[in-house]
């Protein structure tokens, strides 16, 4: 079903606003000269580690632990992404050395 360009405008005005929204809302409500609530303080040290729990759960969920290579490529990459962020303490390196390692490892090595 092809859309109108009435339609068009519509849907892209409605995503826009829902993308302003959710940028500005947390300024909203929490304005840089008052203290956060306990709980967003909470959510704040939590949410991070976990949510790169969650990841690493996920990156790791279909790896074969049985079967050759037995998961060594994951785990040096793994330990690279560690190892470059504890040192150089940049996100973007870690995850773009980690990431480099691995394809290195599964096109070459293994």
């Amino acid at each position: 079903m092809a859309l109108t360009p009435v339609q068009m405008l519509v849907m892209i005005l409605a995503v826009a606003l829902g993308t302003q929204i959710t940028r500005w809302l947390p300024f909203w409500l929490f304005p840089e000269a008052k203290d956060p609530p306990p709980l967003v303080r909470y959510l704040s040290h939590v949410l991070p580690p976990a949510s790169m729990a969650l990841l690493l759960v996920y990156c790791l969920r279909n790896v074969s632990w049985l079967s050759a290579p037995h998961g060594v490529p994951e785990l040096l990459a793994v330990a690279a992404v560690v190892l470059l962020h504890q040192w150089k303490g940049n996100v973007l390196l870690s995850i773009g050395g980690g990431t480099a390692l691995y394809m290195i490892l599964i096109q070459i090595v293994f």
